[in-house]
């Protein structure tokens, strides 16, 4: 199929690019840059030069892939995502996942800024994703199957490895980072949600909500990946904010939590033991 002969293609381009060959991808959401810092041993990949790449036009997104190390492990980190509401279809969106698959990447950190519902959460804290509800009716399994990528009717009953949040408790806790736990929403976007959606979602059993995160461990789960979640609560959800939300203000707040998170990931990913 065209699609596996384009996977190959990108992955065939990144091999020719960078020695490394990573073990775990991290994707980075919204302002949470920092950990590109963190990376020894590094080569750097545009977006725009690889085959078959979207690029991604939405602001504190760096687009480009690292490589290299990080806590001790081979990894990749995705620099800027892609969005439903930039006008790409989810298979798109997750063409990144699939080309880093076939390079030999087993686990999935993928992390995002979004907005709490949860009343008990206060903007600054990290989310550990449990589950999702995806509310836009579009995931990035519709359409012909390839059996070389995996089943037509994938599990979805552990999309966030246990073994993996088990593991994110135990390093919070020894690093002294607070970690919330909470099911995560995927909302079309691009506008914000109104309050009578959020009281929506509250009812379905959401704990947060954003424009990101469920394609990527959807499409991860489907490849035989594990996935750990993290979500920065950047802000308040509309009707329980007191103001106006901005892009802005949720990057700013993004940055200010970047520190614990990137700790948090570091010591996360040295943890995992591939087979």
């Amino acid at each position: 199929m065209a699609f596996y002969d384009d996977v190959a293609n990108a992955a065939e381009f990144l091999r020719g690019r960078t020695s490394h060959r990573p073990e775990t991808c991290i994707i980075l959401g919204s302002g949470l840059d920092a950990l590109m810092d963190k990376v020894r041993d590094a080569d750097t990949i545009p977006y725009a030069e690889i085959p078959g790449f979207p690029v991604s036009s939405v602001a504190g997104h760096a687009a480009r892939m690292i490589f290299g190390r990080l806590g001790g492990r081979e990894v990749v980190l995705m620099c800027g995502r892609f969005h439903f509401y930039e006008g790409h279809s989810m298979k798109q969106v997750t063409f990144p996942l699939f080309v880093l698959h076939e390079m030999g990447a087993q686990t999935l950190i993928v992390t995002n800024a979004c907005g709490g519902i949860n009343e008990t959460f206060t903007p600054g804290d990290l989310m550990l994703i449990t589950d999702h509800i995806n509310l836009t009716g579009n995931n990035p399994l519709t359409g012909p199957n390839d059996e070389r990528f995996g089943p037509r009717f994938p599990d979805m009953t552990e999309v966030y490895s246990l073994d993996l949040r088990r593991a994110a408790k135990e390093q919070a806790e020894a690093l002294e980072i607070p970690l919330k736990e909470g099911v995560y929403a995927l909302f079309p976007g691009p506008m914000y949600e109104t309050a009578a959606e959020i009281r929506a979602f509250r009812t379905l059993g959401a704990d947060a909500i954003g424009m990101s995160t469920v394609p990527e461990a959807t499409a991860a789960r489907y490849l035989g990946m594990k996935v750990l979640g993290i979500s920065c609560i950047t802000n308040m959800a509309t009707g329980i904010a007191k103001k106006a939300h901005s892009h802005e203000a949720v990057l700013e707040k993004a940055r200010q939590s970047g520190e614990r998170l990137c700790a948090l990931i570091e010591a996360v990913t040295g943890s995992i033991q591939h087979g």
